[in-house]
């Protein structure tokens, strides 16, 4: 009879086993880089995006962009839990003051969400020219009353400005909180890619 319980333990605990070999390695995989490819935004913009990026539809453009001016480029990915987009501001700082302009962005940034945690900011050079960069996790309140917004929504983002005598390219990274382990180091990846001519 002793016997019998010892060898009926063995085999659970070797699917126990096998079970969470199985978990850690999904897991694992979940949070691999995934492989960038070159993607043409237009004439003038390249980027490197990971493979699981893909255009916006017509549906999530309208939802996720509400302004007249459409992005010159967006995608999200097939959950639609991080997004990418390139678009044009529409401030110009003809004088390319970089300080002036990035207190100005800062403020623009704290001013839409109720918390702001800033992870890094600063200028960075990449392929000749100069960015501006923040990288923060915002949270904005829900709101009470509210059916589907009740709870606080908090997001994990990475934006780059290019500022150019005529224009200013804004280049934005966010996703949702629970997958900013997996996605952080993609943000970086894609951003430092960069090509404008």
């Amino acid at each position: 009879m002793q016997d019998k319980h010892v060898f009926s333990v063995i085999p659970q605990n070797s699917l126990m086993l096998r079970f969470s070999l199985v978990f850690v390695l999904t897991v694992l995989a979940a949070f691999t880089p995934q492989k960038l490819v070159k993607v043409k935004i237009n004439e003038e913009i390249t980027v490197m995006l990971p493979e699981d990026l893909k255009p916006m539809t017509e549906d999530d453009l309208v939802q996720r962009f509400p302004s007249v001016r459409a992005p010159l480029g967006a995608f999200t990915d097939q959950n639609r839990q991080a997004d990418f987009s390139v678009s044009l501001s529409a401030t110009q700082w003809p004088d390319g003051d970089l300080k002036v302009a990035s207190q100005f962005f800062k403020s623009g940034i704290t001013n839409l969400y109720d918390k702001v945690y800033f992870i890094s900011e600063g200028t960075q050079e990449i392929h000749g020219k100069t960015y501006i960069f923040f990288e923060f996790e915002s949270r904005v309140n829900g709101t009470k009353g509210k059916l589907g917004e009740q709870e606080p929504v908090v997001k994990y983002s990475f934006v780059q400005y290019l500022v150019e005598p005529k224009r200013t390219l804004v280049f934005s990274f966010s996703c949702v909180k629970p997958v900013m382990p997996q996605w952080q180091k993609q943000a970086h990846a894609l951003m430092k890619s960069l090509r404008v001519k």
